[in-house]
């Protein structure tokens, strides 16, 4: 009873209110009282896409000991278990939600999923190795083009209105130039660079709206400067977190929270969370203690400083890797990604809309 008094309790919030639409469709094809989760973005929210493209391993995670702890296999995600739309799939009472390109899928009723792995806003991060922003929605233009042909463009029309769009972009496309050392920074000041990946965001934010997507969840961009890949460049391996990623991280977030009100203001009926996980995410790296865990600095799995060598499977050039004994008390799995635990705990507080600390800019 307590379990089923809580969950509804997290539903008056902000995804149960996205999650419930008002209305129930007609066509046979459809469940009653559903609304679908469209996803979009980058390793964070990638349920396998690249496991399906001509790219490099450094994109891939479709190998031991990923996805071990949740599901015993790898899946194709950047975790040892569930990602951030698998669990809030969950709490909204869906399935989870697939991959755009597993063969064979062609039934959309709750969603798909687009993310890919390396991802940015910006076509030229990764470009070549993975599916940009860009293209992620071309793949959704073709969904709605099918949902037109098999429900009629009124009632598709009814069911892209009533579905999440969720996204998880453009950390990739900071880390990309400082791990490449690109000259991108020198030639852009940080609030033209960061400009410009807003920018490409809200084009296609935009374009789902045109298609009738009203319900958008969007994530900011964490604490680049304190993942262990980047604390081991620190100089003498000090462990430090580099400030000069944060502040492109802050000013990223700062940038996405005011051209998502300028939306809000702009396009009729539409609703948006924008959690501030950057606050959650840099306490969580910086005092782990404090919330449950043994160790924010070093990943689980990896090799190197704070195993912030991407070596963790053995299979992208490295192939000798640390596992740690015990993933719940890490913050980190790899030398990027959080473990499942920390994407629980996100989820959580994103679903109930936390006070400090999901930040929703509009009541939903």
């Amino acid at each position: 009873m307590a379990i089923v008094l809580k969950f509804h309790i997290l539903v008056l919030a902000f995804c149960a209110s996205l999650l419930s639409p008002t209305i129930s469709y007609g066509h046979p094809g459809l469940p009653k009282e559903h609304a679908a989760l469209f996803i979009f973005g980058d390793s964070l929210f990638d349920v396998g896409n690249n496991d399906y493209i001509n790219t490099s391993t450094n994109f891939q995670a479709n190998f031991s000991p990923y996805g071990e702890t949740f599901f015993g296999y790898s899946t194709g995600r950047f975790s040892n278990g569930r990602l951030i739309p698998d669990i809030i799939a969950v709490y909204a009472g869906l399935p989870l939600i697939p991959p755009y390109l597993q063969p064979g899928l062609d039934n959309y009723t709750y969603g798909v999923n687009f993310a890919s792995a390396g991802a940015g806003a910006l076509a030229e991060t990764h470009q070549g190795f993975v599916i940009d922003l860009k293209t992620q929605l071309s793949y959704f233009n073709k969904v709605v083009k099918q949902l037109r042909h098999k429900l009629g463009h009124a009632e598709a029309y009814t069911f892209l209105s009533e579905a999440v769009y969720l996204f998880s972009i453009g950390g990739n496309d900071y880390l990309y130039p400082f791990e490449t050392n690109s000259s991108i920074f020198e030639s852009h000041s940080p609030e033209q660079y960061v400009g410009m990946v807003i920018g490409n965001l809200t084009k296609v934010i935009k374009k789902i709206y045109k298609h009738g997507g009203r319900k958008f969840g969007i994530t900011g961009v964490a604490p680049l400067g304190c993942v262990p890949s980047v604390r081991a460049t620190t100089s003498g391996n000090t462990g430090a977190c580099v400030e000069e990623m944060n502040a492109l991280a802050v000013l990223h977030n700062t940038e996405l929270s005011e051209a998502l009100l300028k939306k809000k203001g702009k396009l009729q009926g539409f609703k948006y969370s924008n959690p501030d996980f950057y606050t959650y995410l840099n306490g969580v790296f910086n005092n782990p203690a404090d919330y449950g865990f043994k160790e924010g600095k070093t990943a689980c799995c990896g090799s190197g400083p704070y195993r912030g060598i991407s070596s963790c499977g053995g299979k992208r050039g490295v192939t000798d890797y640390e596992l740690c004994d015990n993933v719940t008390d890490y913050v980190f799995f790899d030398s990027v990604h959080p473990t499942e635990r920390v994407y629980e705990k996100a989820s959580e507080l994103w679903w109930s809309q936390t006070p400090n600390v999901t930040g929703s800019s509009n009541n939903l």
